[in-house]
């Protein structure tokens, strides 16, 4: 369809939000920048993890790789491809395996963490016919499949929608259909091709505290589901939540045809106008980043030479904005926060725990289970080949299934609803990537401790007691770290919860009183001092004691 006339609104709509989004951005990279210096010099003193982190990543590793079909929706048919899914989860469509060996270009390269996974068709009806208001059920893939599996974008970006003949799990599909849904979208430990780099100690949080301040602008407080996949992705989701119910109610009663040529329409107008908006938002945040890197030596310089006045200024406003705010935070934790603590944690806890203790019975059987194969297959010669695949055991869909499947318990029932939480998705993922993280952290510690004995070793026997030795070594560290780790979790858990909703119930008679407090910032502060963040900083210490008990 002809979209001519839809460039004008659409970049007036983009150029709008992304230039709120960009004031947000840079008043929090100032902040940023000066948490990450102080950090730096100050340091936590928080725990010291026992378990080794592996600092270079494992080199890029194929999780799976073969057949599968893919639905051509232009001309409504399947076609066959040799599909590779990478480590980091992604999707990669070859025209055939000749050309993955050969190294052609791909026919599709998508990065899924801007990706929902629907792995039945009834699924993927559901969300096609919801896209349109009025529309009833439609079928629009012609012959459905047993293997169905439907990579939906959260932001509009093309759909993928895969198939195979039969049985899936007969021709290999079933481990990945089921992996995929639950480690698609857990954005921020995967590599910066796919999602917000963890390692950004000042882009990283600017970026995530600007969404939040800009969403809290519009009265949006709480977990946001499209918080996934890179910058420009989650920028074109956040122009494409407003932009389009206004492109559903203006281009809706102009779709013509029978119902599944309207939605097919449909979907190519939402594709095309998201297409306009990643293009535009990219342009603009990239910019705006650029213009923050350029002062970014400057306020680096003047944090460093008066970090003290700062940090004194800081707490001078932070005291007048405490005694303004603390005695009604107060009282709304005690009355609204306080008797549901133990229940949001109790919540948390039972499946969290049980996912961690099943990452310690899988490192512990393959461990095991490599220490007997050892043994009665060649000693130290086999060693090299079994390491190699224990040293994948973190990246492995199916030997990990079991521990992220504990997740899947996680309800929060009637106080998802009073605490306003969209979706337990954002709880179950972060779990997930500690689990997985803890995974490799006892694999790349064992491999380590392993390698400092292997020279003193004589013998399968002398191999065998130390592998054993060196196991139970790496289990206690594993129990130490996995304490810390899950207390951790569950603060920042309940922390995210119940922070927002303070901030949402103290806003009609907070909110419109800071402005008063602005006075109070020096100006040559006013780039690493903002009232808002104090005062946000101010309410999670109202609620903080409970949490920390």
């Amino acid at each position: 369809p002809c979209l001519t006339w839809l460039c004008c609104p659409v970049a007036e709509k983009t150029g709008k939000v992304l230039g709120d989004f960009c004031r947000c951005y840079k008043e929090q990279f100032g902040v940023a920048l000066f948490n990450s210096v102080r950090y730096e010099i100050e340091g936590t003193g928080g725990p010291q993890a026992q378990l080794l982190h592996r600092k270079v990543p494992l080199e890029d590793h194929v999780i799976y790789s073969g057949n599968i079909f893919q639905y051509i929706e232009e001309n409504k048919k399947w076609r066959n491809r040799f599909c590779v899914v990478p480590h980091n989860y992604g999707l990669v469509l070859y025209e055939n395996k000749l050309a993955y060996e050969r190294e052609l270009p791909p026919r599709v390269l998508v990065n899924s963490a801007g990706y929902k996974i629907l792995t039945s068709v009834e699924q993927y009806l559901e969300l096609v016919n919801n896209s349109l208001p009025g529309e009833g059920p439609v079928l629009p893939l012609g012959d459905l499949w047993v293997g169905f599996g439907g990579m939906i974008p959260e932001g509009l970006q093309k759909r993928v929608i895969l198939g195979v003949r039969g049985n899936p799990t007969k021709v290999g599909w079933g481990c990945w259909a089921a992996l995929v849904p639950r480690s698609t979208l857990l954005t921020r430990p995967c590599p910066p091709s796919a999602g917000i780099s963890e390692d950004s100690k000042v882009e990283a949080p600017a970026f995530t505290d600007a969404i939040r301040m800009y969403r809290q602008s519009k009265e949006q407080y709480g977990t946001w589901d499209m918080l996934c996949g890179n910058e420009t992705q989650v920028l074109s989701n956040l122009v494409m939540e407003e932009l389009l119910p206004e492109l559903r109610s203006t281009i809706g009663p102009r779709l013509k045809g029978k119902a599944p040529e309207r939605q097919r329409t449909w979907i190519q107008v939402s594709d095309a106008v998201y297409r306009m908006v990643y293009e535009l938002a990219k342009a603009q945040y990239d910019a705006a980043v650029a213009r923050c890197e350029q002062e970014r030596p400057q306020l680096e310089s003047t944090i460093r030479t008066d970090m003290d006045q700062i940090i004194t200024s800081k707490e001078h406003l932070a005291s007048k904005i405490r005694a303004f705010v603390l005695p009604k935070a107060e009282v709304c934790v005690r009355n609204h926060v306080q008797p549901y603590i133990s229940s949001i944690l109790e919540a948390l806890m039972t499946p969290t725990s049980q996912g961690f203790a099943e990452v310690r019975e899988v490192f512990f059987k393959e461990v095991t289970d490599m220490n007997m194969n050892v043994v009665n297959e060649g000693g130290l010669e086999k060693l090299v080949e079994y390491m190699e695949k224990l040293s994948h055991l973190a990246f492995h869909p199916v030997k990990m299934q079991s521990c992220y499947e504990k997740m899947d318990q996680l309800k929060l029932e009637g106080l998802q609803q009073r605490f306003d939480v969209s979706s337990t998705s954002v709880f179950k993922q972060r779990a997930q990537i500690h689990m997985r993280q803890q995974m490799d952290d006892a694999v790349y510690t064992f491999e380590t401790l392993l390698h400092q004995e292997l020279g003193k070793l004589q013998g399968k026997d002398d191999l065998c007691k130390s592998i054993q030795r060196i196991l139970e070594r790496v289990l206690k560290k594993f129990d130490y770290d996995s304490s810390t780790v899950r207390k951790k979790f569950f603060r920042e858990a309940l922390l995210q919860i119940t922070i927002p909703f303070l901030l949402k119930k103290l806003a009609p008679t907070c909110k419109g009183e800071l402005a008063k407090f602005q006075e109070l910032i020096f100006e040559d502060f006013a780039s690493f001092i903002l009232v808002e963040n104090t005062y946000e900083e101010v309410v999670l210490q109202s609620v903080m004691k409970d949490i920390m008990q």
